[in-house]
């Protein structure tokens, strides 16, 4: 693949006229969609057309190209309009074949080169499963396997969001699975499959090297979680096409044990990745998902088993966009506003909570916490926790690779139904918010931005804005916090989020209610959870001495209505906080705070109780 610098300045200098760029860009072009065309038609004939037709195609409409840096996904997208147009018209949808005619001369190198590492036969069954799979599921393999375009290029080139690439390209991977598997395979046979077909579908050793090397890196499950070793090059061997076709395993810890330090026990068990997913005679299963680190967003899967059926079914959803809940009698998929909460509104645990944060929320809550604690460093770590009808023991899985998609896209029969039933807000994946109330006897006026998922947090972060009276002023961009006297003056500056401490940060992956109660007992914070009937909403009370916190929680909506304290020498207050269906992004009292660094000092957070310093004047 070119350089995207390198390729952004060809394009540029092709649409200026300039004859040399344009011949090398053709070049290029041709090149690259030869290969790759051949692997969505399969037939030698229809992809010197289609090639012809989307080169002149490009010559013909370059200089309507805006942005250079998207030459690509433009490029594809012609592509994939003229194979769809060829077969609209002759209707060959089904009659795509790849004949070993069609392959001798052109692919003569590459069949020469396998030949002594591959049997005909194995060949033969590669093809044939890929010539079932539907063109699109070609097409999106092609992309994200040996391309390495991204699920927003790849997008762009078909007409559809980021989302639905995403989930195509898990059908498109278990569809090839399916078809391996009528001839035998089981599941560790994808990544070799989708080697081989890189191999038979170039034209020189050296071009196959690079492509099997990048879709050993990108493509799913089996590379994200396989314990399989590869060449010092990073290049799967061909050679190991027998031995991984056997199954593909993935290490993990033995049950129940972990070192003298709290970390996670040593390797000592093997598990394959089909069999990761099974609760055999078990009651639930709910697997954490850290993309960055355990102080991170966490994405969960919650597994429930059929007793009818006698097996397990993916009850609860939440990843990187959005919650789900599937509700097997209806046969139907919601998506909701909220996160998942226990239904007795007990505080939710994950794996990687400290002994001491668990220890606290048990001398709250009342019970013994009979999970067990693995600690995780870096990004990518995996805990599959188990809990079984007759043993309330965790049995924990874990590893620290990259998760592949298809376990946080939703995997639920095809027929079922499917009903969005967020707001206008939550579907946005983030909204402004306003504050308003007191603080003793001085009024308060405030603005923010809230994230609701972390797949919206990039691009809209959450940041804050608080007016008291006419003196202090409090600003959180996400990145520092400070707080100013009444005439202007730094008073402190905090590190980033300290004022979102105790209100709620949906794009961490836990509903409000755990979110508020979680930061207490971090702080050791005593607290009592009460459900308001009928009303949809619940309360949390926070006690420390005399002090104490309110807040009203909307369960559905996953946000905090109302905040009213008491502190101890008998100040009280009260904040409200509205949240917008429909934004203005332009409206000035939604501008983040911005500034330069102050070069001071940064403070450690205040804590949940922020709010009852400004209340008792320490500010």
């Amino acid at each position: 693949m070119e350089k995207t610098a390198d390729h952004v300045r060809l394009v540029k200098r092709a649409q200026l006229g300039d004859k040399e760029s344009l011949d090398r860009l053709t070049e290029l072009a041709e090149e690259r969609l030869r290969v790759d065309v051949f692997r969505l038609t399969l037939q030698e004939d229809l992809t010197g057309e289609v090639v012809q037709e989307s080169l002149f195609e490009m010559l013909r409409v370059l200089k309507d190209l805006k942005e250079a840096h998207r030459f690509w996904p433009w490029l594809y997208k012609i592509a994939l309009n003229k194979i769809r147009h060829h077969y609209r018209t002759e209707q060959r949808r089904r009659a795509v074949v790849a004949s070993a005619a069609a392959n001798k001369d052109s692919h003569k190198s590459s069949e020469h080169v396998m030949a002594s590492a591959i049997s005909k036969e194995l060949k033969e069954i590669v093809l044939s499963a890929m010539r079932r799979l539907k063109p699109r599921h070609r097409a999106i393999l092609t992309m994200r396997c040996y391309r390495e375009m991204e699920y927003s290029q790849i997008g762009e080139s078909m007409g559809c969001s980021e989302f639905a690439a995403k989930m195509l390209f898990y059908r498109a991977k278990k569809s090839l699975r399916k078809q391996l598997s009528r001839f035998g395979f089981g599941k560790g046979m994808l990544l070799p499959a989708l080697l081989l077909f890189g191999k038979m579908t170039v034209r020189s050793e050296a071009a196959a090297q690079v492509m099997v090397s990048t879709a050993s890196v990108k493509v799913g499950v089996a590379a994200g979680l396989a314990g399989f070793a590869t060449s010092t090059t990073g290049i799967i061997s061909l050679a190991t096409v027998g031995v991984l076709a056997v199954g593909t395993t993935v290490m993990t810890s033995q049950p129940g044990h972990t070192d003298p330090g709290g970390g996670p026990a040593s390797v000592s068990n093997s598990q394959t990745v089909g069999q990761m997913g099974a609760l055999t005679k078990g009651l639930e299963e709910y697997w954490c998902y850290y993309p960055r680190n355990v102080n991170g967003p966490v994405m969960m899967r919650l597994l429930r088993w059929d007793s009818q059926e006698k097996r397990s079914y993916c009850q609860w959803l939440q990843n990187e966009q959005a919650t789900y809940y599937f509700d097997k009698r209806k046969s139907t998929v919601y998506i909701k506003s909220h996160r998942m909460w226990r239904d007795d509104l007990a505080v939710w645990r994950l794996p990687t909570d400290p002994p001491e944060l668990r220890d606290f929320l048990s001398q709250v809550e009342g019970g013994i916490d009979r999970s067990q604690y693995i600690r995780g460093d870096g990004p990518g770590l995996l805990v599959l926790s188990r809990r079984q009808e007759n043993d309330y023991q965790s049995r924990v899985m874990h590893h620290f690779n990259t998760l592949d998609e298809q376990y946080f896209l939703y995997d639920w029969p095809t027929r079922t139904r499917r009903v969005d039933s967020r707001d206008a807000m939550h579907k946005r994946g983030w909204t402004y918010f306003r504050i308003s109330g007191r603080i003793a006897e001085e009024g308060v006026t405030g603005t923010g931005r809230l994230p609701f998922v972390d797949a919206a947090r990039g691009q809209f972060g959450p940041w804050l804005k608080m007016q008291v009276g006419d003196g202090l002023k409090i600003a959180d961009n996400g990145a520092e916090a400070r707080v100013y006297d009444g005439t202007g003056r730094l008073e402190a500056t905090y590190r980033g989020g300290s004022f979102f401490a105790g209100l709620g940060r949906p794009w961490m992956g836990l509903h409000t209610i755990d979110t508020v109660r979680r930061d207490a007992a971090r702080e050791r914070i005593w607290f009592e959870t009460t459900r308001k009937r009928g009303q949809g909403s619940a309360e949390v009370v926070l006690t420390r001495g005399q002090a104490k916190l309110t807040y009203s929680i909307d369960m559905e909506k996953d946000i905090i209505d109302r905040i009213v304290f008491l502190t101890n020498d008998g100040r009280d207050g009260e904040l409200r906080f509205t949240y917008l269906e429909q934004v203005d992004p332009e409206a000035d009292e939604f501008v983040s705070p911005r500034w330069r660094s102050s070069g001071k000092p940064q403070r450690p957070s205040p804590g949940m109780l922020w709010l009852l310093k400004p209340a008792n004047g320490e500010w």
